[in-house]
């Protein structure tokens, strides 16, 4: 295959990828109508997998969990996974004025962003004490049966 007919191929599977995840216009050649059912159940495939992996999202947004979900991915390619995926459709729903009109699942939205949040930023080491007599303890016991076995 040529260079030239490498980069049209390229070129065309990427207007493709952006006709059904990026709400692109659809590229000469395709079925519009194919393409935007095609776009429906990815969305819906994408909707799904997000409900399963933070089932608590469906929980607090009861009946509103799938509309809404499908209004924000609809034009927002996901990019990091679908934890994180699941994250940003918290967090723009928390930012969006008059999305969330009942205060309790709002409340209940920011405080299930702000343990996913703190949960992707990683484990935290044990406290330096801890450590300190972690370490201690080791070695104490170390230089014990190191003397034991010296006796013998």
């Amino acid at each position: 295959m040529s260079d030239a007919a490498r980069r049209r191929l390229a070129h065309a599977q990427h207007a493709l990828l952006c006709a059904l995840v990026a709400d692109a216009p659809p590229p000469h050649g395709f079925d519009p109508q194919r393409l935007r059912a095609q776009q429906q159940a990815l969305l819906g495939k994408r909707a799904d997998v997000v409900a399963k992996i933070a089932p608590e999202l469906p929980e607090i947004l009861g009946a509103d969990f799938r509309p809404l979900f499908l209004a924000h991915a609809r034009g927002r390619p996901m990019n990091d996974g679908y934890r994180q995926d699941a994250l940003d459709f918290a967090e723009a729903l928390l930012q969006a004025d008059g999305m969330l009109t009942d205060p309790g699942r709002r409340e209940r939205l920011a405080a299930w962003t702000a343990g996913r949040r703190a949960r992707a930023a990683g484990p935290t080491p044990f406290p330096a004490p801890f450590s300190a007599r972690l370490a201690s303890a080791w070695h104490t016991l170390r230089s014990r049966v190191t003397r034991k076995a010296s006796v013998l």
